[in-house]
C-alpha cells in the first residue's frame, strides 16, 4: 500500500469517528500547551534576567582588583599568580596598561569615599562617588529626574531618591513621594561638600634614587549643583551605583580625596593614588573571559558578572528541566487517550480489518494505517497545543503587566516562545503519539483475517 493511500484512508477513519478522535486530539493539545506554557515562562525568565544584567552596563565588565588588598583576595587566583607582595599596584599606571588590553573599551577607577555635605542649615554624612560619562547609559538611569552631567568636569551632582528625602526632611511613610515631586525643589539647588584633600611632597633629606614620600591633609570645600534625582537602590549593585551622591569621575578624580585605599599602600614612586578597584568594559559580552585572561596575566584579580552568572544559569537549567516534566505529564496522560482511541477502534473495524488482508493488506499495510491515524492526531493536537499555549502565555503577560503597573513598576516580558520550542513541541507530540500506537498497532496486525470476517 503506498504511503499517500494509507495517509488518505487514515484520515478518512479519523473523520469517521469524529467526536472521539476530536476529544482525544484536544487531550494533547492540552498537554502541549501545559508543557509551551511552562518552558516559555522559564525561558522569558531567564531572557529577562540576562536582559536586565546586559542592560545594567555590568554584563560586559570586568571588575579588577589588586592581589595586595586583602579585599580582593581570591584563593584561586592567588595561588595560580604572584603573591601579594610580587603583584604591582592598582594605580594610574596600571590603569592605562589595562586599557590597552584587547577589546577594552575603557577602564576607570572606583572613587567613592565618605563626607559631610551642607544643604541649607543642615550637615549630612553620605557616600559619594564618582561617574564616568558612559554610566548616562545605564539604566539605573532610565527614570532619573533631571539631567546628566554636562561635562566630565562640571562640579555637578545626581543624588539618590533616599538621599533626596533626607535633603528635604522627608519621613518614609506609606505614601511614599516619587522622583519628580522630589526633583521639584533640588534642582539648581548648590550642595557643599567639605572633604580631605590629599597632597604628596618628596622628603628633601632622602636622594633622589631613595625618595621617600610625605602625605599631608588639606581640608577643602567644593560646590556642588544639583542637576539630576535618581530612582536608584544603593544596594542593588555593586561599585558606584551603590553611592548616594554622584559627581563626574574626572571632577572626582582632579579633587584628590583621600580615600582608605591610599592607607593600604603607601610609598609608591611619585605618590600615585591606588584605587580600590578597576572598572572595565569590553566589547561584547563574549569578549569577557578573554579580558580576564589578559589582566590576570598582569597580576590582577578580577570578577564577573558571567562567573557570578554560572550559578544562575544552572539554576535556570534545571528550573526548565522541571518546568519541561511536569509540563509533559499531561502529554503523557493524553497519550493514554490515544491508546483507548485507537484500541476502541480496533474492535469496531474488526471486519473491516479482516477484508483488508483478505484482498492483499499485509500486516505492514494495517501498522502503517494506526501509525498514520496517531501521527495525525499528535500533529494535530501539537499544532493546536502551541496555538494555546501561546495564548495563556500572552495572557500571563498582560495579567502581570497589569499588576506590575498597579504596583508602579515597569512592564516586563517575562513569557517568550523561540521558534524551536514551537517545532520541539510539535515533533514531541508526534512522536509521543506513535508510541501510543505501538500496542494498537501490533495487536491490530494480528488479528486473524478469517476471524475477524466472522466477527459481528
Amino acid at each position: 500500500m503506498k504511503l499517500y493511500d494509507v495517509g488518505e484512508l487514515g484520515l478518512r477513519n479519523l473523520r469517521e469517528s469524529l467526536l472521539r478522535n476530536s476529544l482525544t486530539t484536544v487531550g494533547i493539545s492540552v498537554g502541549v500547551a501545559s508543557l509551551v506554557a511552562m518552558l516559555s515562562l522559564g525561558i522569558g525568565l531567564q531572557r529577562m534576567a540576562s536582559r536586565r544584567l546586559e542592560k545594567s552596563g555590568l554584563f560586559d565588565t570586568v571588575i579588577v582588583t589588586s592581589r595586595r588588598d586583602p579585599r580582593g583576595f581570591n584563593r584561586d587566583q592567588e595561588e595560580n599568580g604572584p603573591s601579594p607582595a610580587e603583584s604591582p599596584a592598582l594605580d594610574e599606571a596600571a590603569r592605562q596598561k589595562i586599557e590597552q588590553v584587547p577589546n577594552v573599551l575603557e577602564a576607570y577607577p572606583d572613587i567613592r569615599f565618605i563626607t559631610e555635605l551642607h544643604f541649607g542649615d543642615k550637615s549630612h554624612l553620605a557616600t559619594v562617588a564618582g561617574l564616568p560619562s558612559s554610566a548616562r547609559n545605564n539604566d539605573a538611569f532610565d527614570g532619573m529626574q533631571g539631567s546628566f552631567f554636562s561635562s566630565e568636569i562640571a562640579p555637578e551632582a545626581i543624588l539618590q531618591k533616599s538621599f533626596a528625602e533626607e535633603l528635604l526632611r522627608i519621613k518614609r511613610s506609606e505614601n511614599e513621594p516619587n522622583v519628580a515631586d522630589l526633583a521639584k525643589p533640588l534642582l539648581g539647588k548648590e550642595l557643599a561638600m567639605r572633604y580631605a584633600e590629599r597632597t604628596t611632597s618628596a622628603d628633601a633629606g632622602q636622594s633622589q634614587d631613595n625618595q621617600s614620600t610625605a602625605y599631608s591633609v588639606v581640608s577643602r570645600e567644593q560646590i556642588l549643583k544639583i542637576v539630576g534625582v535618581a530612582d536608584l537602590d544603593p544596594d542593588s549593585m555593586r561599585g558606584p551605583i551603590r553611592a548616594r551622591v554622584f559627581m563626574p569621575l574626572k571632577l572626582a578624580q582632579n579633587l584628590h580625596v583621600m580615600q582608605s585605599s591610599d592607607m593600604r599602600d603607601p610609598g609608591r614612586a611619585g605618590g600615585a593614588p591606588a584605587y580600590s578597584n578597576v572598572s572595565v568594559r569590553v566589547r561584547s559580552p563574549k569578549d569577557v573571559q578573554n579580558a580576564e585572561d589578559a589582566i590576570k596575566k598582569l597580576g590582577f584579580n578580577t570578577f564577573s558578572i558571567i562567573d557570578a552568572t554560572r550559578s544562575m544559569r544552572q539554576f535556570f537549567v534545571i528550573l526548565d528541566l522541571f518546568l519541561g516534566i511536569f509540563g509533559s505529564l499531561a502529554l503523557v496522560v493524553s497519550s493514554i487517550g490515544i491508546v483507548n482511541t485507537l484500541v476502541m477502534a480496533i474492535l469496531e473495524r474488526r471486519r473491516e480489518i479482516g477484508i483488508m488482508k483478505a484482498i492483499g493488506a499485509s500486516d505492514e499495510d494495517v501498522k502503517w494505517l494506526f501509525f498514520a491515524e496517531a501521527g495525525a492526531m499528535g500533529a494535530f493536537g501539537g499544532a493546536l497545543g502551541v496555538a494555546l499555549g501561546w495564548t495563556i502565555g500572552r495572557a500571563i503577560n498582560f495579567g502581570t503587566n497589569v499588576y506590575l503597573r498597579r504596583q508602579h513598576f515597569p512592564p516586563e516580558q517575562i513569557w517568550f516562545v523561540p521558534w524551536w520550542l514551537v517545532l520541539g513541541a510539535i515533533v514531541f507530540a508526534i512522536l509521543v503519539s506513535l508510541c501510543s500506537g505501538l500496542y494498537p498497532a501490533a495487536r491490530a496486525a494480528r488479528l486473524d483475517p478469517v476471524q475477524a470476517l466472522r466477527y459481528e
